[in-house]
C-alpha cells in the first residue's frame, strides 16, 4: 500500500517537472505539512538534463546515510529523492537541494511541517444545564506544537475580542453588568444564566496554530426548565344531567416536555372521562353528583414534579318523589304520604295545599299535620279533598311533585226547592265541597210522606237540577246529594214544597256547543228540562238559510234529544227553532243560528270497502259476459247461445248466414284439425234419420256430439262432407 502512494506522489512529481521552466526544482505532493509518523517525498531534478551531484540539507545540515528518518536515493545523474519517514517534530523546518556542476552549482528549498494530530480526548458531545445556571462547555482539544480553538453556534462563528476572551455575538446580552457569554482559558465556553434559547449545536474548531490544519467536534447543548403547570379556571360549576359536558384544561410547559397525570374524586370511567393527546384537558360527559370535588393535575419531568388543583362543584336540580300520588279514601279515615327529596345543595322541604283561593301552607300539628317528611290526614273530611303539594327548594332550583286526595263531596247546605208544574227545582246557596274530585252528577229524591221509601232520579251536574215527573197539585218532601267519582256524599236536608197544575212545556234547552258536522248533515242536540206535567207529545222544528228562504220543517218523537238536518249548503248561515208541545199546548221557541262548515280534505267522500268489491265484483261480471259473447259467436255455445235459441226461439243473428244456406243450394266448406264437419252440425244433404234432404241442418251446441264421427261418410272423403 505504501509502495502504491509513493508510485502516485511520483507520478506527481513528474507532471509538475515537465510543466516548470527552472533547470532544477524539489518537487513534493500538497500539502506541506506532514502529520507525526507519516511520510513525505521531496523530489530534486535538473529539467534541463545536466548531470551533477545532488546534497540535500535538513535545516541547513547535510542529510547522512545513516539518519533513519531521513532517507536520499540517487535515481539518476540528474535527479535524487528524499524521503521522510516516520516523522517526527524535530523533521519540521527547511529541505533544500543542493546539485554541483562541474562549473557551477544551484539550490532550491521548500519548508515541512510536521504536527501533532488533533484530539479532543474525553470531551462530551452532550450536555444538559438548568435554566438560570452558569453552563460551561468544555472542548479538551490537544495538537502539537500547538492548538488554537474557534467556537461556532449553529454554524454561527463566536468572535472573541482579542482582550477580554469574550464572545461578540448579535445575542451577547450581559449579565449583573458582565458579558454573558465567554471563553475561559482552557478554551472551554462559559453561559451565564443561560436561557431556553442558548440550547442547541455548538462547534468546537481545534486548529494546528499557524497551519491550516484543523478538527471539529459537534457539542449537543440542552437547557432544562422545571415544569410549570396552570390550571385556567380553579372552579367550575356545573349542573348534573345526561346532556351536562365540562371540560377542564391543564397547561403545563418545561424541558424536556412533561408528563401530565390527574387524579379525580370519583372512580374512572373511560365511558364519560376521557382525555386528548397530551392529556392537558379532561373532558367529562354526563356529569354526576360524585363528580363533584377536586381535579389535581400533576406535570413531570427529569428536574421536578408539580402540580395544580381545580374544584369542580357540581349541583344537582332538586328531586322530589311521592310515595303515592293519589289516594281515594272514604271520609273519617286515616292517609299518610311521604316526600323523598334530593339533591345538591341538601334542599328544604315545604308542604303546601293548592286551592282555588291560593296555596295554604301546613303546620306540623293539627288534624292535618306535617310531620318530618311525611304529610298525615287523621279523619279525612270531604274539605280535604284537593291538590296538595311537596316542594324542594335550592339554590339549584324548584321542584316539586302534586298529591291528590279524593274522598266523596260534602253534604249541601243552602239548598232550597221551588214547585214546578209536575216537577220541582233544586237551588244551591253554596258550591258543595267536591271532596277533591268533581262533581259528576247529583241524586235527587223525593216522597210524598216519611213512610214511603224516596223516588230519585240522577241528573248531570251540568244540568238544571229538576225532580220529576211529580204529581201535580202535591207536596213533597226533597232532598239531593253530590256524587263524584270515589262515591256519593251526605244528603242535604229535606225541604217540603207543593207542585203546581199541569201546564204547557219550557222551550228545549238548545245550544251551538254541541253541533257536530258530518260533510253537510248537522247533528244539534238538545234537552228538555220541564215537561209541564205532562209528557212530551212531539217536537217541531223548522229550519231555513238566514236570508229570506222559506222554511224547510220536520216533527221528532218525543223521545229525541238530537236534530239531524240534512242537504245543507256549504259555508251558508242557518237559522233554526224548535218548540216542544204536550196535550197542554206547545211552547215558546227555542232558536239557534249556525253555520255550515266548507268542505275539508278530510271529509270529501272516499271508496270504502264495500265499494272496491262492488268495483271488482262489476269487472268480473263484464269480463264474464265477453268470455260467454265469444264463445257464442264463434262456437256457437254458451250461456248467451242457450237463452237465445231456448227463450226467445231464435238464433243469433251474426251466425244466420252460417248455419242457413241462401236457398241456391250454397255451401260452405270447413275442415278443423282434421275434422270432416264442424263440430256441432251433421253433414249437408242428410237428414237426422240418415236420409239425404238436400239442405243443412242446425244442431245447436246442446245437441251437437262432443266428438268425431264414428262413422266414415259413404263416400269416404271427410273433406267433402262440410
Amino acid at each position: 500500500m505504501a509502495a502504491v502512494r509513493l508510485l502516485l506522489r511520483f507520478c506527481v512529481l513528474l507532471k509538475y517537472w515537465t510543466l516548470t521552466d527552472a533547470t532544477l526544482a524539489i518537487v513534493f505532493s500538497d500539502p506541506a505539512d506532514v502529520e507525526v509518523g507519516g511520510e513525505k517525498l521531496l523530489l530534486c531534478k535538473d529539467q534541463d538534463g545536466k548531470e551533477g551531484t545532488i546534497t540535500w540539507f535538513h535545516n541547513g545540515e547535510e542529510v547522512g546515510e545513516d539518519n533513519e528518518h531521513l532517507v536520499v536515493r540517487k535515481i539518476d545523474e540528474t535527479s535524487s529523492e528524499l524521503s521522510i519517514k516516520n516523522a517526527m517534530l524535530a523533521q519540521s523546518g527547511s529541505y533544500t537541494c543542493k546539485c554541483e556542476y562541474d562549473s557551477t552549482e544551484d539550490k532550491r528549498s521548500v519548508e515541512i511541517f510536521v504536527y501533532g494530530p488533533i484530539s479532543f480526548g474525553q470531551t462530551e458531545t452532550y450536555h444538559e444545564f438548568l435554566k438560570g445556571s452558569t453552563a460551561i462547555i468544555p472542548c479538551l482539544a490537544s495538537g502539537e506544537p500547538a492548538v488554537e480553538v474557534r467556537w461556532y453556534q449553529s454554524s454561527k462563528h463566536l468572535v472573541t475580542d482579542g482582550m477580554r476572551s469574550t464572545l461578540v455575538t448579535e445575542s451577547s446580552a450581559l449579565s449583573c453588568g458582565k458579558p454573558r457569554i465567554t471563553i475561559l482559558p482552557d478554551m472551554s465556553l462559559q453561559i451565564a444564566n443561560v436561557q431556553r434559547d442558548d440550547r442547541g449545536l455548538y462547534t468546537c474548531n481545534a486548529t494546528i496554530k499557524g497551519r491550516p490544519v484543523f478538527r471539529v467536534l459537534d457539542i449537543s447543548v440542552v437547557i432544562i426548565i422545571p415544569p410549570l403547570v396552570e390550571i385556567k379556571v380553579n372552579k367550575k360549576s356545573v349542573k348534573s344531567g345526561r346532556d351536562t359536558t365540562v371540560s377542564i384544561f391543564c397547561a403545563a410547559s418545561g424541558e424536556p416536555q412533561p408528563n401530565i397525570s390527574w387524579a379525580i374524586p370519583t372512580s374512572f370511567d373511560p365511558e364519560r372521562h376521557k382525555f386528548n393527546s397530551d392529556k392537558s384537558e379532561l373532558t367529562i360527559t354526563s356529569v354526576k353528583p360524585e363528580d363533584r370535588g377536586e381535579y389535581v393535575c400533576t406535570a413531570t419531568n427529569k428536574i421536578d414534579e408539580v402540580n395544580a388543583t381545580a374544584f369542580l362543584d357540581v349541583t344537582e336540580h332538586p328531586v322530589v318523589i311521592l310515595s303515592q300520588a293519589e289516594v281515594q279514601v272514604k271520609p273519617a279515615e286515616m292517609v299518610s304520604v311521604s316526600c323523598n327529596i334530593s339533591g345538591y345543595p341538601v334542599p328544604t322541604l315545604k308542604w303546601i295545599k293548592k286551592g282555588s283561593d291560593g296555596m295554604t301552607g301546613l303546620r306540623s300539628s293539627g288534624r292535618i299535620r306535617v310531620k318530618g317528611s311525611n304529610l298525615i290526614f287523621d279523619n279525612v273530611a270531604p274539605s280535604d279533598g284537593g291538590l296538595y303539594s311537596c316542594i324542594a327548594n335550592s339554590s339549584s332550583g324548584i321542584q316539586e311533585e302534586d298529591f291528590s286526595l279524593q274522598t266523596y263531596p260534602g253534604k249541601p247546605t243552602q239548598v232550597s226547592v221551588k214547585g214546578g208544574a209536575a216537577a220541582a227545582t233544586f237551588s244551591l246557596g253554596l258550591p258543595v265541597v267536591d271532596g277533591g274530585s268533581p262533581i259528576t252528577n247529583y241524586i235527587l229524591q223525593w216522597r210524598q210522606d216519611a213512610q214511603q221509601e224516596w223516588n230519585e232520579t240522577v241528573v248531570e251536574a251540568t244540568d238544571p237540577l229538576v225532580a220529576t215527573p211529580l204529581l201535580p197539585y202535591t207536596k213533597y218532601s226533597l232532598r239531593l246529594a253530590a256524587r263524584n267519582a270515589v262515591g256519593a256524599g251526605e244528603f242535604s236536608e229535606s225541604c217540603d214544597v207543593r207542585t203546581l197544575g199541569a201546564r204547557e212545556p219550557d222551550n228545549p234547552l238548545l245550544t251551538d256547543k254541541g253541533i257536530m258536522f258530518e260533510d253537510n248533515i248537522a247533528r244539534i242536540p238538545f234537552k228538555q228540562l220541564d215537561t209541564g206535567g205532562s209528557p212530551i207529545s212531539l217536537y217541531m222544528v223548522r229550519y231555513k238559510l238566514s236570508k229570506n228562504d222559506e222554511w224547510k220543517e220536520k216533527n221528532l218523537i218525543p223521545n229525541t234529544t238530537e236534530i239531524y238536518l240534512h242537504d245543507l249548503q256549504y259555508g251558508s248561515d242557518y237559522h233554526l227553532e224548535i218548540v216542544a208541545q204536550n196535550r197542554n199546548g206547545p211552547s215558546r221557541p227555542t232558536t239557534l243560528n249556525f253555520t255550515v262548515p266548507q268542505p275539508s280534505a278530510a271529509t270529501k267522500p272516499s271508496l270504502g270497502k264495500g265499494g272496491v268489491v262492488g268495483i271488482v265484483m262489476l269487472i268480473f261480471l263484464i269480463l264474464l259476459i265477453a268470455v260467454d259473447a265469444t264463445c257464442c259467436y264463434t262456437n256457437r255455445c254458451g250461456m248467451l247461445m242457450f237463452l237465445a235459441v231456448k227463450l226467445f226461439g231464435q238464433k243469433v243473428p251474426g251466425l244466420k248466414s252460417m248455419e242457413e244456406g241462401d236457398g241456391n243450394g250454397m255451401t260452405i266448406d270447413m275442415k278443423v284439425d282434421g275434422l270432416a264437419s264442424p263440430r256441432g252440425s251433421i253433414p249437408k244433404g242428410q237428414a237426422q234419420n240418415g236420409q239425404p234432404t238436400g239442405a243443412q241442418s242446425e244442431v245447436t251446441c246442446d245437441k251437437a256430439p262432443l266428438t268425431k264421427f264414428e262413422k266414415e261418410p259413404a263416400n269416404g272423403d271427410p273433406t267433402t262432407d262440410a
